[in-house]
């Protein structure tokens, strides 16, 4: 039998299709229709960093859980959860193996505590570059496209430019031969100010080095806060990724330190159509609420910059 739809449901029924389509779409899904896709999203590893700390989940269960508590086809990983695994090609096989059965895009790595990469020792620099060697290949091996590094230095304004400048071109000129590039997240110290931070990509230059702008990270020290408007559009014309960091939310859904609709919109100003990676780090609700919610934000703004006027 043949049912006859009017046009008004007719209507009704697409424009809830399109809506789906577009909700997955940015999850990290395949785009399937002609809806526009402004960007996507991704689940960084570091909102669940309290569930790994108290091995609650496990680093090689993290893919799936993205997957199938979020529906999210795409993961930042964060090395301090398989530390000590960055050479274990056959822990690493069963980490891609996993990503692969369910799914799942293999975006990056955040780096930490492999030592300043603008350190003002010279031998300290150099070690602290050659450190990072290890997360350039588990991300190659990984299928990533870049590693996440922190320009953290000492001395003044100038020469904390210029020394961790020092450190990141050597480490792109690494990861470049690999194709992985090297992003810098505003993550305190100078690096949280959004004109020195442009400053070192600038002085850097080179294509494979470029900037992961954290929508919270603004904090340079107990006594200054950047603006985190400022930073972001600062940052972005030079940012491969984004972090979209998250603590409380209002009644309504909000964010309540971040106006999401502004920061976006800065973000798409800038012509930047990539990934936005989930980062909950509040503790008023669960980590796994805590990333519905701010996934559910992100879906929210899409879906109203995606209606704004041309």
């Amino acid at each position: 039998m043949i049912q006859i739809i009017d046009r008004r449901d007719f209507i009704k029924q697409s424009a809830q299709t399109a809506a789906t389509i577009s909700l997955a779409a940015i999850a990290g899904e395949p785009l399937v229709a002609s809806t526009k896709q402004l960007f996507k999203i991704s689940l960084a590893q570091w909102s669940l960093h309290r569930a790994l700390r108290k091995k609650e989940l496990d680093n090689l269960d993290f893919a799936r859980t993205a997957r199938f508590d979020f529906g999210i086809g795409a993961v930042e990983y964060v090395n301090q959860f398989f530390n000590d695994k960055a050479k274990d090609r056959t822990y690493l096989g069963e980490m891609l193996k996993r990503s692969r059965d369910n799914g799942i895009e293999n975006r990056l790595i955040m780096c930490d505590d492999e030592g300043a990469l603008g350190d003002s020792d010279e031998a300290k620099r150099r070690q602290a570059v050659e450190n990072h060697y290890k997360w350039v290949e588990a991300a190659k091996f990984l299928g990533c496209k870049m590693i996440r590094v922190n320009a953290q230095s000492q001395g003044n304004y100038d020469e904390q430019m210029k020394l961790a400048a020092d450190g990141l071109r050597r480490l792109t000129e690494f990861g470049a031969k690999a194709k992985i590039a090297v992003v810098v997240e505003n993550h305190g110290g100078l690096s949280s100010n959004g004109q020195w931070l442009t400053g070192v990509m600038k002085m850097v230059n080179h294509p494979m080095c470029g900037t992961l702008p954290d929508f919270g990270n603004f904090r340079v020290s107990n006594d200054e806060e950047y603006d985190r408007y400022k930073g972001v559009t600062e940052l972005m014309p030079f940012a491969k990724a984004v972090s979209a960091k998250t603590h409380d939310f209002d009644e309504r859904g909000e964010e309540t330190h971040t106006d999401y609709h502004k920061m976006m919109k800065i973000v798409l100003d800038a012509k930047y159509n990539g990934f936005v990676g989930i980062e909950y780090e509040g503790d008023r609700m669960s980590e796994p609420d805590g990333v519905r919610a701010t996934k559910k934000l992100l879906e929210r703004v899409h879906q109203e910059l995606q209606a704004r006027p041309k």
